[in-house]
């Protein structure tokens, strides 16, 4: 779990943890990585350098901010190929209208992923899930739907099922990567939800 002591980092590896999976999250500090485990309980957490947690890992779950996307997973490349890489990072700005999309050169922060790690299965996941119901103890079920995106069919089969572990959720196959833009920039009209109507908004999709 790279960027897994920010709070939605942190929210995906207690439900992970919780579902049966062992969970190592990572940060550029090992100790702050150790802290974020310690304060999920221990157990199947633990912490370690993004480095050190992407080479124990089998899939990686990217969920660092925009701003060090490009520059880490560059760092880390040698370390993830081979491995399913699970983007859920938002290119967002904000202002005093609200959060909104940012252009990103590649098309979307998972197209990046992809450009940077040529060696790696990259799929787009988990960006429109609340990292407050994701920490919240009394949420037993986080009813909303995973929009995962992908090229590559068996590592987004593969994010489909680990999805379905979390009680409440299900992965909806959303198209390639060449789609993750809408499917990030979306995020933006969530954050505009939430304060209007002070709610913790998903998604669902109908009729499947």
């Amino acid at each position: 779990m790279l960027g897994g002591t920010g709070e939605q980092g942190r929210g995906l590896a207690r439900r992970f943890a919780l579902a049966g999976h062992r969970v190592v999250i990572g940060s550029r500090s090992a100790g702050r990585a150790q802290t974020a485990a310690d304060e999920l309980g221990g157990g199947p957490v633990s912490g370690a350098g993004n480095a050190d947690a992407a080479a124990k890992a089998d899939v990686v779950i990217v969920a660092v901010p925009w701003e060090g996307h490009k520059e880490l997973l560059q760092e880390l490349a040698p370390v993830l190929a081979g491995k399913v890489v699970v983007d859920c990072v938002n290119p967002l700005g904000f202002d005093k209208q609200g959060a909104y999309a940012l252009a990103v050169e590649e098309g979307s922060a998972a197209q990046q992923a992809a450009a940077v790690l040529p060696d790696s299965r990259v799929v787009a996941a988990f960006h429109h899930v609340s990292a407050v119901l994701l920490l919240d103890e009394t949420v037993a079920s986080v009813d909303t739907d995973i929009l995962v995106l992908g090229d590559d069919r068996e590592a987004t089969d593969l994010v489909q099922d680990l999805v379905a572990r979390i009680p409440g959720m299900r992965g909806i196959y959303a198209g390639r990567l060449r789609n993750a833009h809408q499917v990030e920039a979306l995020t933006a009209n969530l954050i505009s939800v939430n304060r209007r109507y002070k709610a913790h908004a998903g998604l669902r999709v109908t009729d499947v």
